[in-house]
């Protein structure tokens, strides 16, 4: 069968309002129009997508398994029309994502140099999706750590980075100078298995607030900064591998330009941050660990 996108963009809004007449409201359409619509698409697609009552409407399984692949459909479609309108224009276009904390600005800088007539568009990626927006056309490129499903992906290694306690100021371990693994037993750990956040920002307010810790990448560590939280090495944690990322199937003309340039571009920046890591890390002659007394911290995201 075919799928009538505008159909699906009208089951979207009922979706999220779960009323008739307020979604026809916002589409700007007559509510019988739009309850023929919905009872057009169901018979189209041979299942029911609501559950009606005279107060209600709630979606059915199979309407939450749809309104879930709404999304991606539509971006995936949006992404296609853009490019098309892109190309008819002539123009070039990239778009660059990255992962929190990791940097590409000096890779783009060395890019336009040489390709000054490229449009560069950059794309923060959440930490729930970063291979997402490469596969759906969101993105061109990403910078990312692993791990994360690379299948149809081409993956350049570009470094490593340390991992990091994220712990309140006020919890008993915040004045030692590094720890292990073992030093975490029996803390709550904010993960995906413990409980899942919607950023960042809000993990580290509930760090902040006593629920719990969290092992973070140094990077990630010092794009966030704050008086209450301290960040500690943990010294026995295996590094997150950093790379590049592009589809297989779209590895040509600026895309494949770019990640020569950024490839060499970031390595050079990864090997620097993983010397002053490692700087950090070690203790000053006659030292304890510490810099000026103090815990050593994350870096500057500068």
């Amino acid at each position: 069968m075919d799928l009538d996108l505008r159909k699906l963009r009208y089951f979207v809004a009922v979706a999220e309002h779960r009323q008739f007449g307020r979604a026809a409201q916002s589409l700007f359409i007559a509510q019988p129009v739009l309850s023929r619509q919905i009872r057009a698409f169901e018979q189209e697609l041979g299942c029911l997508l609501f559950t009606r009552t005279t107060r209600s409407v709630e979606l059915t399984p199979a309407g939450r398994q749809l309104y879930d692949e709404a999304g991606r459909i539509t971006t995936v479609v949006e992404a296609a029309l853009r490019r098309v309108h892109e190309a008819e224009r002539g123009e070039q276009r990239l778009v660059v994502a990255f992962s929190p904390g990791l940097r590409v600005s000096e890779a783009i800088l060395a890019f336009t140099a040489s390709h000054p007539r490229v449009e560069i568009d950059v794309f923060p990626l959440r930490w729930w999706e970063q291979d997402a927006p490469l596969r759906d056309g969101r993105a061109h490129v990403g910078y990312l750590r692993r791990p994360f499903d690379d299948a149809g992906l081409r993956t350049v290694p570009i470094g490593h980075e340390a991992k990091v306690a994220c712990l309140p100021v006020t919890h008993p371990l915040a004045g030692r100078h590094t720890l292990t693994s073992a030093d975490l037993d029996g803390e709550p750990i904010l993960d995906v298995k413990a409980r899942r956040t919607s950023s960042l920002e809000e993990k580290f307010e509930l760090i902040a607030s006593g629920q719990g810790l969290a092992l973070v990448p140094l990077s990630v560590a010092g794009s966030y900064p704050r008086p209450d939280l301290v960040h500690l090495p943990v010294t026995d944690a295996p590094p997150v591998e950093t790379c590049l990322a592009v589809p297989e199937n779209n590895c040509a003309g600026p895309v494949r330009d770019f990640l020569d340039i950024a490839t060499a571009t970031l390595r050079r920046q990864s090997a620097a941050a993983e010397t002053e890591e490692a700087g950090a890390a070690s203790p000053a002659p006659g030292g304890s660990g510490r810099h000026g007394g103090e815990p050593v911290r994350a870096p500057s995201a500068n």
